[in-house]
């Protein structure tokens, strides 16, 4: 299982996720409701940070001036909230050059099924809580039926304690409120988050 640490902020936070093995780093963009949005001197500054090779715009229905402002930052993937058709995404992706991670908002069996409408032109989808920015989590067993094939990122609200059992269903798992302390990223969390990580691997 991989991890993505997602609404970074700051240069010490990234350099952290870097070291103890995070496999993508999230940067919130253009969502101001989110404490986590960031501007785009900011994210341009992060994003240029050595060694960091996967790092991931994430996006609520970004608007093709969105897009045009973020084209030459160095992002390897743009996770995309919203109703966008398929082809309105692989438009994203094969213009941007950047790989895709299409979030679902998940609350029924219904909402997962959406992942077949935009299988083919996703990298990975993800299968996020209705609550985005508010760390709501949701019932995982939805996902017994998601098929192997499909990369699946699992979002919301997940605690150190959850991973044992995430690991059984997610290929990587996101994370971002349960590494915060008072809204700011915490290092001895996500250190913390990144070793428990490590050593479910390392027993599977």
């Amino acid at each position: 299982m991989l991890a993505k640490i997602c609404g970074l902020a700051e240069k010490n936070q990234v350099k952290t996720c870097l070291e103890y093995g995070a496999s993508m780093c999230g940067f919130i963009l253009f969502y101001p409701k989110s404490h986590r949005n960031l501007s785009l001197q900011k994210v341009s500054e992060l994003t240029s940070i050595k060694n960091s090779k996967s790092n991931v715009a994430v996006m609520v229905e970004p608007s093709k001036s969105d897009l045009e402002k973020i084209k030459d930052l160095n992002f390897q993937y743009y996770q995309i909230y919203g109703n966008q058709d398929p082809a309105e995404i692989n438009e994203i992706k094969k213009k941007n050059n950047v790989k895709i991670i299409k979030a679902l908002t998940i609350e029924t069996g219904k909402d997962v099924l959406k992942y077949k409408k935009y299988e083919a032109v996703s990298d990975i989808i993800l299968f996020d809580s209705i609550g985005r920015e508010k760390s709501l989590s949701f019932d995982h067993s939805l996902l017994k039926d998601v098929p192997k094939n499909v990369i699946k990122m699992i979002a919301g609200n997940i605690q150190v304690q959850d991973l044992e059992k995430i690991s059984k269903i997610a290929d990587i798992v996101d994370v971002s409120g349960a590494v915060e302390t008072e809204k700011k990223k915490d290092l001895t969390k996500i250190k913390e988050f990144l070793l428990k990580i490590k050593e479910i691997n390392e027993l599977n």
